[in-house]
């Protein structure tokens, strides 16, 4: 509830990038930063640990990446879904990216992937008839959790 009634800061640039360039991650579910890319909790999540692996470049779109980022991109991505499997135990995931506001992107100038993880019946009745989703532990202590395996799994993956 302290979440939900916080109401979100107003902004005039790109959300994401001021999270980026704002050094308090967990104020801002920023989880990890790497080379190209960085991995932020979705403040409005769809599940528990929905998060978003996003450019540090403000970019609409993935045209014009090098290869390097490419694959910093995709290990991103593999990073965040072994954390996640780690911490919450999944049963499957939805991974997708929306290129554009009429493809979806609420937030279309600044390209970014979801990740969301899956359980049986995490689209029960609640969500069908009652149109509310149940997030059963607070979006911080998610947080706190994955950060601490996001770091763990990051200096593993350094060391070799």
């Amino acid at each position: 509830m302290e979440y939900i009634r916080t109401s979100p800061k107003k902004t005039d640039g790109c959300i994401f990038c001021e999270k980026l360039n704002d050094n308090r991650d967990r104020d801002n579910l920023l989880l990890y930063r790497s080379r190209h890319h960085f991995v932020l909790m979705n403040p409005f999540p769809y599940n528990n640990g929905h998060l978003m692996v996003l450019p540090n470049r403000h970019v609409p779109d993935m045209e014009g990446f090098e290869d390097e980022a490419l694959l910093d991109f995709m290990k991103t991505m593999q990073l965040s879904l072994e954390s996640l499997k780690e911490a919450m135990m999944p049963e499957g995931f939805n991974v997708g990216i929306n290129f554009g506001k009429v493809a979806g992107a609420g937030l279309g100038e600044h390209v970014h992937l979801h990740i969301v993880p899956r359980w049986a019946g995490d689209a029960g009745f609640m969500t069908v008839v009652g149109e509310t989703k149940v997030i059963p532990e607070h979006i911080t202590r998610t947080y706190d959790c994955l950060s601490v395996i996001f770091e763990r799994r990051s200096r593993e993956s350094a060391e070799g």
